[in-house]
C-alpha cells in the first residue's frame, strides 16, 4: 500500500482504489490506512471531485516521515545521502577514500560518513544501504576478490557496519544501485523538490526537463521494464533491471560486464585476463579519446543488448558525467549499427547517482520490496 501511495505522488490515492489494486476488502485498507497514519506515514491529500456521492478522501504518503541512507565506496571516493521516502536527497556528503587502505580504514571512513548526513534531531535512519565495487556477496553480505584488491576477499562488511552502525545494513553491487537507481529517478519524477523559495518543482531528468524520465526511459506509468546500467568511473560494471528489480544471478555474481573479452590477445588486464572491454575503454580514456571510448562501451554494450533483448540502456559513472554527449552519442551510433531489429533500445544517462541508488535498496523492505 505504501508502494501505490509512492508512485501515485502527492495527488494521492483513495480507499477504494487501494482496495482494488489490492484485493484488499475495504474494511481491511480503512484499518491498515489508519494505522499508518497514525505512525505518520501518511496523511490526507484533498478531496477527489464529486461524481455525484460524497466526495472521495485522498491519501498520500508523507515522504519526510523517515529517511534512509545511501554510501557509494569507489576505490577512490566515498558518498554518502540521506534520503526521504520519496527518495529524494535531503543531506550528502563525499570526500577522498582510499579502498587500498584495507577494510577497516574503510569502515571507520563510511561510519563516518553516515553520521554526517543523519539528522541529529530527526528521526533515526530505517537502515543504510552500502555499494561498493564487485564482486561480492550481497546474500552474505561479504566482499569478494575486488579485481586489483586481493586483501577484501571474504570480509564480512554487512555484519560489520551493522555493529558498529546499529542499524539494519544492505550491501550490494555499486552497478546494481545504478540500476535501482534508475527506477528511483522515475519516481522521483513524480513528487515536487522544494526549491530555495519554497516553491514546488518537479525532478527534472537527463533528458532535460519534468516528465522527461518516462519519455526517455520508456517508464509506463509503473517504473523501469527491462534495461541495464553501464557504470564507468575507476572500473567497469552493469546493473540489470529485469523483470521489475535487480537481477543479481545465483550468486550474487551477475553484471560483471567488464571482463568479458573484446580483443583477443589484447592488452593485460588487472583481472589476469586480456583485452577486456574495462583495460580497452579505460585505456582509451587515458589517451584523451573518449569518441573510442564511448566506441568501445557501445561495443560491449551491443553484445549484452544482443544477449538480453533490453528496453533501455543506461549510462553512468564519473566518466560519463564528465562528457555525456560524447558517450550517449557514442554507445547509441554503435547500437545503431549493429541492431538486428528496428526497435534498438534507447540510450540515455541514467539520471541518479549510485548512492542514490543505494539508499533506494534501503528503502526497499518499507515498500515491500525484498532485497
Amino acid at each position: 500500500m505504501l508502494d501505490l501511495l509512492r508512485g501515485a505522488g502527492p495527488a494521492g490515492l483513495g480507499r477504494a482504489e487501494l482496495a482494488t489494486r489490492t484485493g484488499l476488502t475495504p474494511q481491511a485498507v480503512s484499518k491498515i490506512t489508519a494505522r499508518l497514519g497514525a505512525d505518520g506515514l501518511i496523511a490526507e491529500a484533498g478531496r477527489a471531485a464529486s461524481t455525484g456521492g460524497k466526495p472521495r478522501t485522498l491519501l498520500r504518503l508523507v515522504p519526510q516521515a523517515r529517511h534512509a541512507a545511501g554510501v557509494h565506496v569507489d576505490r577512490d571516493e566515498l558518498r554518502a545521502v540521506r534520503v526521504d521516502l520519496a527518495g529524494r536527497v535531503v543531506g550528502e556528503c563525499r570526500g577522498p577514500l582510499d579502498f587500498g587502505a584495507g577494510p577497516e580504514a574503510v569502515v571507520e571512513a563510511v561510519v563516518r560518513a553516515v553520521a554526517r548526513v543523519a539528522d541529529p534531531v530527526g528521526l533515526p535512519l530505517l537502515g543504510v544501504g552500502v555499494v561498493a565495487p564487485g564482486p561480492l556477496d550481497h546474500r552474505a553480505g561479504t566482499m569478494g576478490r575486488v579485481t586489483g584488491f586481493p586483501s577484501w576477499k571474504g570480509f564480512p562488511l554487512r555484519g560489520v557496519l551493522q555493529g558498529r552502525l546499529g542499524l539494519p545494513v544492505l550491501l550490494d553491487k555499486d552497478t546494481n544501485a545504478g540500476a535501482a537507481a534508475a527506477a528511483g529517478a522515475w519516481l522521483r519524477a513524480t513528487w515536487p523538490d522544494a526549491d530555495a523559495d519554497g516553491d514546488a518543482e518537479l525532478v527534472a531528468d537527463a533528458a532535460g526537463g519534468a516528465g522527461g524520465v518516462a519519455d526517455a526511459y520508456g517508464y509506463a506509468g509503473g517504473g523501469p521494464r527491462t534495461c541495464v546500467y553501464l557504470h564507468v568511473g575507476t572500473g567497469l560494471g552493469a546493473g540489470l533491471w529485469l523483470g521489475g528489480g535487480v537481477y543479481r544471478g545465483a550468486r550474487s555474481a551477475a553484471g560483471e560486464f567488464g571482463h568479458q573479452v573484446l580483443l583477443m590477445d589484447g592488452p593485460p588486464c588487472r583481472c589476469g585476463a586480456r583485452g577486456c572491454v574495462e583495460v580497452l575503454c579505460l585505456g582509451a580514456v587515458a589517451r584523451g579519446d573518449l569518441p573510442e571510448a564511448a566506441r568501445i562501451l557501445g561495443e560491449a554494450a551491443a553484445n549484452l543488448v544482443a544477449l538480453l533483448d533490453v528496453d533501455r540502456v543506461l549510462l553512468g559513472g564519473r566518466v560519463v558525467e564528465a562528457a555525456p554527449d560524447v558517450f550517449v552519442a557514442g554507445v547509441g551510433a554503435v547500437l545503431a549499427a549493429r541492431a538486428l531489429d528496428p526497435a534498438r533500445p534507447v540510450v540515455a544517462l541514467a539520471g541518479a547517482g549510485v548512492a542514490e541508488g543505494a539508499a533506494e535498496l534501503a528503502l526497499g523492505p518499507v515498500f515491500g520490496r525484498a532485497e
